[in-house]
């Protein structure tokens, strides 16, 4: 093999690799979706949790009631997710590895916080300046390690955020960390998943003008 050509089949694996980055963020983009629904999401938890206090609930009915909210959150994402790929005409493409890498990182940290919540914050054993730290290291990983493997400043942005609610947590006070954890979710969930839509919906548009 020649030098030229080995240098040529070089440049097609940077491209190749600089198409399935692109692509992977695209991806991200148009499940902005999901950020948004998850942020309302902990909104409604969050008054539901004033409500249960002062409604006095039991551990077992705490447990009860966290497991169906949990349970309805997954089938409504998961109803919605197969209608948004359906309606999808430029999204049907089969998954990557690289997609398959960025679902096992976010699956496994919501997996983990599902556990987290479900056990301590309905268990009432929890300390919720420790829940918060928690939930915000996990957040901040996933973000971090998605934004490395798509090279996306703005989504390590929102990992600095997370991370910054985790070290609020440790050495504030209960009603620092609760605000700051509203505080990252509007950003890192709402306006982050909307700066997504919004980007997908654009790239979308000029597919239709080019088409």
């Amino acid at each position: 093999m020649t030098t030229s050509a080995e240098e040529q089949e070089l440049k097609d694996r940077l491209s190749l690799i600089e198409s399935m980055i692109a692509e992977g963020r695209r991806r991200t983009q148009s499940w902005g979706w999901i950020f948004v629904f998850w942020g309302v999401a902990y909104y409604i938890c969050s008054a539901g949790g004033v409500w249960f206090k002062s409604h006095h609930y039991s551990p077992a009915q705490r447990w009860m009631i966290g497991i169906i909210q949990i349970l309805v959150f997954v089938i409504v994402a998961v109803w919605i997710s197969v209608s948004h790929q359906k309606r999808g005409k430029g999204m049907k493409l089969p998954m990557s590895t690289l997609d398959r890498a960025l679902l096992s990182i976010w699956l496994s940290a919501g997996i983990s916080i599902a556990i987290l919540i479900v056990s301590l914050g309905y268990g009432g054993r929890s300390n919720p300046n420790l829940v918060i730290a928690v939930i915000g290291t996990l957040l901040g990983m996933a973000n971090a390690a998605s934004s490395g493997i798509l090279k996306w400043k703005l989504q390590f942005g929102c990992a600095l955020i997370w991370w910054a609610l985790a070290i609020i947590s440790c050495v504030g006070a209960y009603r620092q960390s609760f605000v700051g954890l509203l505080v990252a979710n509007f950003f890192c969930q709402i306006v982050f998943g909307i700066y997504g839509m919004v980007k997908e919906a654009r790239i979308r548009r000029l597919e239709a003008n080019h088409a």
